[in-house]
Parts: C-alpha cells; structure tokens; sequence
C-alpha cells in the first residue's frame, strides 16, 4: 500500500543551495535556480511546481524579499510547500511565514537550503531537498526547518555557526 500523492510546491529564493562558481571572477554567483536540476537527479516522483521568487543571498533579503515569499505560499494551490532559502536567515523568513500560517496551519511549509552550493562537490543540497520534500509530504500543518536530517519548528530552532548546523533552541 502507498500513501495518496502530495502535490508538492518548491520555491526558489536562492542562497548557498543555487550558487555557482564563476571561472571567470572567482566568485559564486546566481544564475537560473538549481532546483529543476536537483529534482530530476533526486527522481522525485510526485507532482511538483517550481517557483522562482527571488535568486539572492539570504544576507541580503529585506522584509520586502521575505513578504514576496509569504504571498508565493498564500498564493499557492498546494499545501504542501519547500522553500529552498539561504541559511544565514532562513530563521527570520520561517518567523514571518510561522506568524501567518501557525504551529498548526492548514500548510505544511518547510524551508531548506544548503552550506555547499549544489554545483561544487560535496554539497548537502540534494539530500536537504529530498529530505525536506519528505518532511512536506509527513509533518503536521505548520512551518519547519529541515536541515542536517531533522525538522524543527519554526520557532525552536536556530542556525549554529560555529558547528554549521540547526539545532533546537527552548525547553
């Protein structure tokens, strides 16, 4: 027995997940998203959309950036959501989003991302994504962090720099 398909919706906002290395400047740079890419290579087989909404650092998103991204979730037909996101403030999106969707929403919303760009060797991002896709399609309602292997509510879980992992904050 299989469980019903999740129509799932990932959207793009770029950070270390979608950076590339330009041979030319030296630079990681933003092109089209990786994500296309990541799903196909992952052999994802559910139905899924690709949205783009932004392709910039997460340092650099402003509250205008991050109300972009709650409109592309309310807008959503599906209720099963990934948010590929830059991880130095993947925290304060998911804060933003966790106000408007609650612990319990009628949405499962869960971001992701990535330490190691997708296109440079060894990166992390393909299993964030799978995981993450997973954890979209089994969580309750609400919005989570999925990194490093585990989900983390919205409010729980901070980015560790010193270790370079999420891990839980509160009691």
């Amino acid at each position: 027995m299989t469980a019903p398909s999740i129509a799932l919706r990932l959207i793009a906002c770029g950070g270390t997940l979608d950076k590339r290395y330009d041979p030319l400047t030296g630079d990681l740079v933003f092109g089209q998203s990786q994500l296309p890419r990541l799903v196909e290579r992952a052999r994802l087989a559910l139905p899924i959309t690709v949205e783009t909404v932004l392709q910039i650092d997460s340092l650099d998103m402003r509250p205008a950036h991050r109300a972009r991204v709650l409109a592309a979730c309310e807008a959503s037909p599906e209720s099963a959501i990934v948010i590929a996101h830059g991880t130095d403030t993947m925290a304060e999106t998911a804060a933003v989003l966790g106000q408007r969707f609650g612990a319990d929403g009628d949405r499962t919303i869960v971001l992701t991302g990535a330490m190691v760009p997708y296109a440079i060797e060894g990166s992390d991002a393909l299993f964030n994504l799978g995981f993450a896709c997973a954890c979209a399609q089994i969580l309750g309602g609400g919005v989570w962090i999925a990194m490093n292997g585990r989900a983390h509510r919205w409010d729980a879980v901070r980015k560790n720099r010193a270790a370079g992992v999420f891990e839980a904050i509160g009691p």
